[in-house]
C-alpha cells in the first residue's frame, strides 16, 4: 500500500501566472497567485490523470491553522492546503473575507 504523503522537493513554473517556484517538498501551491495544479491522488504522489487547475476558493481554520480551499476547475475536486509563510497575505486576507460553501 502506497504512503499517504510522499516528500517531493520540486520547482515548478505555476500555469496560472507564471511565477518560478522553489519547491520545499511540502510545496502544494504558488504562493504568488495560490493557485494549485491537480496532480496527485494523495500528497506528492503525481499519480492523478487530470491535470487540472485549481483556483483557490476559499480559506477556514482547523485547530488553528489557516487552510486554503482549492476546488479543480476540471473534475471539482477540493483539496485542503496549509498557508505557508510566503504566501501572498493580501490575497489570504481576500480569501478569509469571501464566504464560501463546500461542495457536498
Amino acid at each position: 500500500m502506497p504512503k499517504k504523503f510522499q516528500k517531493r522537493a520540486e520547482n515548478f513554473t505555476c500555469d496560472n501566472c507564471g511565477q518560478v517556484v522553489q519547491g520545499t517538498g511540502y510545496t502544494n501551491h504558488c504562493p504568488k497567485c495560490l493557485w494549485s495544479k491537480h496532480v496527485d491522488i494523495n500528497p506528492g504522489d503525481r499519480l492523478s490523470s487530470c491535470d487540472g487547475m485549481m483556483p483557490p476558493m476559499g480559506l477556514f481554520l482547523r485547530e488553528g491553522e489557516k487552510l486554503i480551499v482549492h476546488r479543480c476547475s476540471k473534475c471539482g475536486l477540493e483539496k485542503f492546503n496549509k498557508v505557508q509563510p510566503g504566501d501572498n497575505e493580501e490575497i489570504v486576507i481576500k480569501l478569509s473575507a469571501t464566504p464560501f460553501e463546500f461542495k457536498r
